[in-house]
């Protein structure tokens, strides 16, 4: 009797053991995913979270993603490229342009009338960072790159020309979006994602510079019935990226960090550009069934009226960019050429 007790209680402390085991193999990585829009936003629904499932779906589960929208762990927008350095999260989606002059070659996709494609220039972007860029991005593990759909106006007043935006106080999402608000006459004013729809409410600001698909969540078109879009090259794009940690990174086994690498690189940013972009249409479509006034300018219009205007900002960034030792114009026409080899290939 003695015996078989022995037995079974060793059988039994061998099931808890395997059972321990088995729980510690089903999670061994927990990451804390951080970003500054709501959960119900368009990239954190139909992007961010569609990676940290595929993560945790091709680790078999051993790795989790917590998810922590609206800045739940703290902060401020612009400090979200910092927490992953620090440590405050391990993975961010984050706006480049919060760090103004920090990381000067993604800009090349920022400038005026630059991008006519999400997906083109996500495809180039990515080519170009792994290229070019790492560098700028040492202290991170990138996961992926891309820019959203066309950037553009959304005011309380109608904009047809540049001079309709005069003595505006416009948001600007960027360094240059900025420059290209001043070049206008309009008035730029820094204020993070989140922080718009208080700043209209309030009257702190006249319109905002923001792709259409943002703008739902934002209830943007609650706030100012005009919308101006361009029609050919957008006005302007953001550039993004989802960083990791980089100690977290390097500690994975090297099984998991295949997991990650597989939902890195050029295919997800090209998705990630593509996914965003294809969300302006159901966001425009709202605004039109609320009866806003939808301006759409033409691209030879834009070409001859818009684009004089702003075009001092392409010598201006070659320029600061010879400074920092970089050909400006060489990393534009690679730029332009990486888009329209993605166009002639799909």
């Amino acid at each position: 009797m003695t015996n078989r007790r022995t037995i079974l209680g060793a059988l039994s402390s061998v099931a808890m053991l395997a059972l321990t085991a088995g729980n510690a193999m089903a999670q061994e990585v927990t990451l804390k995913l951080h970003q500054f829009l709501p959960a119900q936003a368009n990239v954190p629904k139909l992007i961010l979270d569609v990676w940290a499932d595929a993560v945790e779906a091709d680790s078999d589960g051993r790795i989790k993603v917590d998810r922590f929208p609206s800045m739940q762990l703290g902060g401020v927008p612009p400090e979200l490229y910092d927490q992953v350095v620090d440590g405050v999260a391990d993975v961010v989606w984050t706006v480049v342009g919060y760090t103004p002059g920090r990381f000067p070659s993604t800009e090349v996709f920022e400038l005026p009338f630059m991008v006519a494609d999400a997906r083109a220039a996500s495809y180039a972007y990515s080519k170009m960072f792994d290229k070019y860029m790492q560098d700028e991005f040492n202290d991170t593990h990138i996961l992926g790159t891309w820019v959203h759909g066309p950037g553009m106006f959304h005011t309380a007043d109608p904009v047809q020309t540049p001079d309709d935006l005069r003595g505006m106080k416009i948001r600007g999402g960027s360094r240059l979006v900025n420059q290209l608000l001043e070049a206008t006459g309009a008035t730029p004013v820094g204020m993070p994602v989140p922080a718009i729809p208080e700043g209209l409410s309030k009257g702190v600001i006249d319109g905002t510079t923001i792709p259409w698909e943002v703008t739902g969540a934002l209830k943007v078109p609650e706030l100012v019935e005009n919308h101006t879009e361009f029609e050919g090259p957008a006005l302007y794009n953001l550039t993004f990226v989802l960083a990791m940690n980089k100690g977290v990174y390097k500690g994975l086994s090297d099984d998991l960090k295949a997991v990650i690498d597989k939902n890195s690189g050029l295919e997800f940013s090209v998705f990630a550009g593509g996914t965003q972009s294809d969300s302006d249409g159901p966001a425009r479509a709202v605004a039109l069934e609320m009866g806003n006034n939808i301006i759409t300018i033409d691209a030879e219009t834009a070409k001859s009226t818009w684009l004089p205007v702003v075009q001092p900002i392409y010598a201006t960034w070659i320029a600061e960019m010879a400074e920092k030792g970089i050909d400006g114009q060489a990393r534009i026409d690679e730029a332009r050429a990486l888009m329209a080899e993605y166009t002639a290939n799909n």
